[in-house]
């Protein structure tokens, strides 16, 4: 399916050091043992289960910092494995913002790494042709069901912006109204078919959760169809203006204005919603999107 976005008529040194005196202490050993065969010590189960719950909270630390400095225009999220918070900042943050995202993480800013990226963090609102509210253009995401009634799910900003929805600018072709709609902090909506003579194709037969590095389609109505990688699970971003939205899936996946609500997904996996991003699809960009499953629990509907 469709979607679309809305827019009016957005520490080696010192590992080092560790090692050398490591290998000293072992050397040392040796040479006063020769017949002892050198073991490593086990770490006990509950030392290395307390040291990585440490880590995480250390890291869950960082991410609440980054999100409490409040710097329009970045995106967050933790990555555990590597033990570091990945933050992209777009163009609009000023060298000063940055600086106080590192004041923000305190001693432990080292653990932030900082990418910087073109253009700026904005929900994707614009004018074009999908489906129509008020003065706005999205994109239809995924085509849901409760029982034998059907709804189409977009973004939340969007929802926000209409209470009726049309297949045209003209608003001549009904589709139905906005019956919930969410943002920000998450980013759905729901639009429920009330127009009989309109299809609602389906296609889909899950919604699992996203995962680094797969490989992904998105469709929006400004700029068609796109391919990319799920670059980040669990994001944060705040956009242009203040409005923040979690657990966002990031991707290098472009999209442009008037994309909002248009659906990400591989195969017959229904993934995500578009939420917003920065850049366009000459230069490419970072986008961002409602997993569908959290939507889906919301509202307790079914993709299909």
């Amino acid at each position: 399916m469709r979607t679309m976005r809305r827019t009016p008529r957005t520490g080696t040194k010192r590992r080092s050091r560790l090692l050398a005196v490591t290998l000293g202490l072992l050397t040392a050993t040796a040479v006063a043992a020769p017949d002892a065969t050198a073991a490593p010590a086990p770490v006990p189960a509950h030392t290395a289960h307390t040291a990585h719950t440490a880590a995480a909270e250390q890291l869950a630390a960082v991410s609440d910092a980054v999100l409490n400095a409040e710097v329009d225009g970045t995106a967050w999220y933790v990555d555990q494995d590597a033990g570091r918070v990945v933050v992209t900042a777009d163009s609009t943050v000023s060298p000063a913002g940055l600086a106080k995202l590192m004041r923000a993480a305190g001693p432990t800013a080292d653990t932030l790494t900082i990418h910087r990226v073109a253009g700026a963090f904005t929900p994707l609102l614009a004018a074009g042709d999908a489906i129509y509210g008020d003065k706005y253009r999205c994109s239809l995401g995924f085509n849901v069901s409760s029982g034998s009634t059907h709804y189409v799910l977009t973004a939340g900003h969007c929802g926000n912006v209409a209470g009726t929805w049309y297949t045209d600018k003209d608003h001549t072709t009904l589709i139905g109204p906005t019956v919930s709609s969410t943002f920000p902090d998450h980013d759905y909506a729901l639009v429920r078919y009330d127009n009989n003579a309109l299809e609602h194709p389906g296609g889909f037969t899950s919604a699992p959760n996203a995962y680094v590095g797969e490989q992904v389609t998105r469709t929006g109505s400004t700029s068609g169809t796109h391919t990319g990688t799920v670059t980040g699970l669990n994001a944060t971003v705040r956009y242009t203006g203040g409005d923040t939205v979690r657990g966002l899936i990031q991707t290098d996946v472009c999209a442009e204005p008037g994309d909002s609500g248009g659906p990400l997904y591989e195969g017959g996996k229904a993934l995500g919603v578009t939420s917003g991003g920065s850049g366009d699809c000459t230069v490419g960009g970072t986008t961002f999107y409602q997993p569908v499953n959290a939507a889906l629990a919301k509202y307790r509907v079914n993709v299909y």
